[in-house]
């Protein structure tokens, strides 16, 4: 398994830049190589996408979700990946931090791993979303719910019903 982290800073609000960011269908207008992300319900997608010359399709599912601080997920299938993108107050807005960790497959992916390839599209991919939300100042949507560890989910953020 190999891992990557990368920190970007935006210049717009940590609502804004968090908001963006569950906006998973908008994730190919900024992140290269991704063809598309379906959301299937709160907390599953269905992604396309081109690995190092090889089109892949995996379902995710997200494990943990907190509004304005952090998303968590894993792939349930296909493309072996798991991460984490969190979000804090900064100086120049917000700062965003992805962790990510794959398993490359075959040897083209492999080898792109060790020439850190995976890593620079991480880096770009970030350098895109930082142009794409600032450009706009406003996000395209948000979901202001949340997912706990334990799998709930809570649409409206609120507490657990008692």
């Amino acid at each position: 398994m190999s891992t990557i982290e990368k920190t970007i800073e935006v210049g717009v609000p940590v609502h804004t830049a968090y908001d963006q960011w569950t906006q998973f269908e908008s994730f190919p207008r900024f992140m290269e190589g991704v063809e598309s992300v379906k959301q299937l319900d709160d907390k599953h997608l269905h992604w396309k996408a081109e690995i190092a010359g090889v089109e892949r399709e995996w379902d995710a599912e997200i494990v943990d979700q907190t509004p304005d601080q952090q998303i968590t997920w894993r792939s349930l299938d296909g493309t072996d990946n798991k991460g984490t993108v969190q979000f804090r107050p900064a100086e120049a807005g917000t700062a965003i931090t992805l962790r990510l960790d794959f398993h490359p497959e075959g040897i083209v992916e492999k080898a792109g791993d060790v020439l850190h390839v995976v890593e620079r599209r991480a880096a770009g991919d970030l350098e895109r979303f930082k142009e794409f939300i600032e450009t706009r100042g406003t996000e395209t949507g948000g979901w202001r719910g949340d997912i706990a560890p334990t799998g709930e989910v809570r649409p409206d953020g609120g507490d657990p019903a008692i």
